[in-house]
């Protein structure tokens, strides 16, 4: 029998505050109009003043831990995935480990942007399927609204984020009922890094830190917003097609595809070219913005919770964003 792993529990949590399209508009050039057509964002939002990623992921993970019927004592290993930790180092993961009250597990942080999720989850996966761990806490967060550039030359890319966090457990599945992970399927090309990145700070710069980076402000993200958005439309489509050939299935049997919540235009496209009904596309960009490598997981938990997830579905998870990286999983729930 084939040992896959299997989501037994899911939970999700967003800061308190909704930040709308209106709010916005006083302060910077931009309208509700112009970033819904954009983005379809209406919403998003953000976390208070001394609120870090690993907040909204112990949170997340105290929902998970409860949904799977877990005491929290019984997780043996930790990952998670942020390009928003709450310092320079260390990651997150040792810090959701100390809130949990479980020292000594292991902890390992994933940086892999917005399919941040899907390469966590391949890790877990593995680690499932070989015995290495049996119960393993995957958290994925992000505040990027604190480091975002809010003057009319970042609009473009501020209006696209909000903060959230979301949380699964993975256990090995002993029935012999096909459920579980089938496939995890990883992509890169780093010949695009400057398409979307932070400058600084880098380790490349002595000092780390200058006065002459503040003036500049390349300690804000930047982005090539029609290369991105390109590249994303081609990708997550190849990477669903290729993880549905491995597993022998085709668009006709997806119950629900997760796309990484990018940008609503791009998940439009997505279905389009899958040719896939936009009925059962997850789709809540509209309420929560590009919460990066939180934003699978958070449609995830919203899906499962609307009942739009049922045992034996097939579930297709596909991400796209910087580095560039891409990734595609197919679950069978």
């Amino acid at each position: 029998m084939i040992r896959r792993a299997i989501i037994s529990g899911i939970g999700h949590y967003v800061p308190p505050q909704v930040v709308t399209n209106f709010d916005l508009e006083k302060i910077m050039n931009t309208s509700d109009e112009w970033i819904q057509q954009r983005s379809g964002i209406q919403t998003r939002r953000y976390a208070e003043n001394g609120i870090g990623s690993s907040d909204l992921a112990y949170e997340a993970a105290l929902k998970a831990i409860e949904n799977a019927g877990l005491d929290k004592s019984e997780i043996d290993f930790i990952i998670a995935a942020t390009i928003s930790p709450d310092h320079y180092f260390p990651g997150i993961g040792v810090m959701i480990q100390a809130r949990l009250g479980l020292p000594g597990i292991g902890a390992l942080d994933v940086r892999n942007q917005c399919s941040g999720f899907i390469y966590a989850l391949s890790v877990a996966d593995q680690y499932i399927r070989t015995g290495t761990y049996k119960k393993i806490l995957l958290c994925a967060a992000e505040v990027q609204s604190h480091s975002m550039d809010y003057s009319d030359e970042g609009r473009d890319l501020a209006v696209l984020f909000g903060d959230g966090g979301a949380a699964v457990i993975l256990e090995p599945h002993a029935d012999d009922d096909g459920r579980g992970i089938l496939s995890t399927h990883l992509f890169a090309d780093g010949r695009f890094v400057k398409d979307l990145w932070m400058e600084n700070p880098s380790s490349k710069k002595k000092p780390t830190f200058t006065a002459q980076m503040f003036a500049e402000g390349t300690f804000f993200p930047r982005m090539d917003g029609k290369n991105v958005f390109k590249n994303a439309s081609e990708r997550m489509p190849e990477a669903v097609e290729l993880a549905l050939r491995h597993n022998g299935l085709t668009i006709h049997d997806v119950s629900l595809l997760i796309p990484h919540q990018a940008n609503d235009r791009i998940s439009q496209m997505v279905a389009r070219k899958l040719q896939i009904p936009i009925e059962k596309v997850a789709r809540n960009i509209d309420r929560f913005g590009n919460t990066t490598a939180a934003s699978i997981p958070i449609a995830l938990d919203e899906a499962v919770k609307n009942g739009r997830v049922k045992i034996g579905d097939i579930i297709v998870l596909t991400a796209f964003g910087s580095g560039y990286t891409w990734a595609s999983a197919v679950i069978r729930w």
